[in-house]
């Protein structure tokens, strides 16, 4: 008796030929830019009675180095506060470069600005969690980042802005 476990892995297309199954491959990772200061140490490490403001801004760029291979870059920067005294400002930039074939073009624009920062984040946070403790603070743990969320806010940014061109 014949076992399916022999069978192709890829799915017939309307010829009978075996199509790839799409696949996202992390090449390679790593800090493409690191910086950490804190320009009031060590005053800036006593204690407080309150915790400082911490402003966090994220942005995803992705750029193709060949036909199915892209270079993403994950941009964090974090500034803590305490009245008009910046405590620290660490800013990192970590790219990923990814394998992406067999998906169709209109699933693109979502892998590269959703799953592949979703890969890299859990990296860039220890970093930056590992900067701000080696600064003299305690880590800075970041939130998980919505990144289907930024994706769809950017996408109803830029359809605002292409109206508004019409329009004029």
């Amino acid at each position: 008796m014949a076992s399916n476990d022999d069978a192709p892995t890829g799915a017939a297309n309307g010829n009978g030929n075996a199509q790839a199954q799409p696949s996202l491959n992390v090449l390679a990772q790593y800090v493409k830019d690191l910086s950490f200061e804190s320009p009031g140490a060590p005053n800036s490490l006593r204690g407080r009675d309150k915790a400082p403001g911490i402003a966090i801004n994220v942005n995803v760029n992705a750029n193709p180095l060949s036909d199915k291979q892209f270079d993403v870059n994950l941009t964090l920067n974090a500034k803590a506060s305490f009245d008009q005294e910046v405590l620290f400002n660490v800013e990192l930039v970590y790219g990923g470069v990814f394998a992406i074939s067999g998906f169709p073009q209109e699933h693109m624009l979502p892998i590269l600005f959703i799953e592949c920062p979703r890969l890299l984040f859990p990296f860039a946070r220890q970093i930056i969690a590992e900067a701000t403790r080696n600064g003299g603070f305690p880590p800075l743990m970041l939130d998980p980042i919505d990144f289907a969320q930024m994706f769809q806010q950017k996408i109803a940014e830029d359809q605002a802005a292409a109206s508004k061109v019409q329009v004029s």
